[in-house]
């Protein structure tokens, strides 16, 4: 098996890219817009994916935050709300927000269940910070850490009650990047002291199943290294200082944040510890190139794998999707009365 996740052009798999994912064996597939049509058709190409290898549990994953963050959209999927919206409930309702929070999760899981997404990138833990690039933004779950920690955790919990894996992200922090790194390598010169604040959401979920890092340098850790690409960030900060021993993919190796090949970006990011290596764009040169640059997957990766596949495809809740939007939608209008 090859420790990445692939990303596919379109509604169906070519036979390319049949051919490719069979020999390749990939830890996992990660789906877009284009991907995405019908609920016949997601279910129809994440079907043709397990049965691939024959792995019934497989690591499909797609970006499903809400808000503006939804590669899933009406009219065929509901709309779900963003971060913001429980942050702002929190100041009038902790309680009320963060069980929200867990409805929502729950509801939107069960449309990545129905479709035959096991994991969700979701939630992000990223604590919002003042004068910060928008990247995050509204994404943002506060900027509080314990705040951002109760909700992300309510999140998590949702996800797991409809038989999905939630995903924390951007391990360290992205919250106070002035760039986005989409678009070119954020620098943050906060102190380590400073960036206690960042890593506290994150330490509190350490036990969580999976997590993503960031393409973001710290020069107070690692002046030369954007955090994917960082021995001392992944060893040090995500690994010890953190104490994160799930699953660690990298953010999307084709973002401008990081330079070099795409094959040679995902090689840096195993060498630097990274379990997974993320390519999300479909280009079969990358993806080949990615297959060959990179060792066969670790035992330690693997057996992180299985963990956190272990709780996806049972759910444990036998609310409705209904049922529990409209439990949701009621505590979310005790914000606006």
């Amino acid at each position: 098996m090859v420790p990445a996740i692939f990303g596919l052009s379109g509604l169906t798999l070519s036979d390319d890219e049949h051919a490719f994912f069979r020999d390749a064996d990939p830890a996992g597939y990660i789906l877009f817009g284009r991907n995405v049509e019908s609920r016949e058709q997601v279910r129809a190409l994440t079907d043709a994916l397990r049965s691939i290898q024959g792995r019934e549990r497989l690591f499909v994953c797609i970006d499903q935050e809400g808000g503006r963050v939804a590669r899933m959209k009406p009219p065929v999927w509901p709309p779900y709300p963003a971060g913001q919206t429980f942050d702002r409930l929190w100041d009038t309702a902790p309680a009320t927000a963060i069980e929200a929070a867990r409805l929502n999760a729950q509801a939107l899981g069960l449309d990545l269940a129905e479709a035959g997404i096991s994991v969700d990138c979701h939630p992000s833990l990223d604590v919002r910070q003042p004068g910060a690039h928008d990247v995050i933004g509204d994404r943002a779950l506060g900027a509080e850490p314990l705040r951002v920690a109760a909700l992300g955790r309510a999140i998590l919990d949702g996800f797991a009650r409809a038989g999905v894996a939630g995903c924390i992200k951007h391990i360290p922090g992205h919250g106070r990047a002035q760039a986005d790194s989409h678009k070119e390598l954020p620098t943050v010169t906060a102190s380590a002291e400073e960036l206690e604040t960042d890593l506290r959401p994150f330490r509190t979920l350490a036990s969580a199943p999976i997590g993503m890092t960031a393409h973001v340098r710290y020069t107070a850790w690692d002046d030369a290294n954007p955090g994917t690409l960082s021995p001392f960030v992944i060893g040090e900060v995500i690994r010890k200082a953190i104490g994160f021993d799930g699953l660690l993919l990298t953010d999307d190796l084709d973002m401008q944040a990081l330079s070099g090949s795409v094959p040679e970006r995902a090689a840096r990011a195993i060498v630097a510890g990274c379990d997974i290596a993320l390519n999300c764009w479909a280009k079969m040169d990358d993806m080949v190139g990615i297959a060959q640059a990179l060792p066969t997957i670790s035992g330690d990766t693997a057996e992180r794998l299985d963990r956190a596949l272990a709780g996806t495809g049972m759910p444990v809740d036998s609310r409705t999707h209904a049922d529990l939007v409209a439990a949701r939608d009621a505590l979310l209008a005790q914000g606006v009365a």
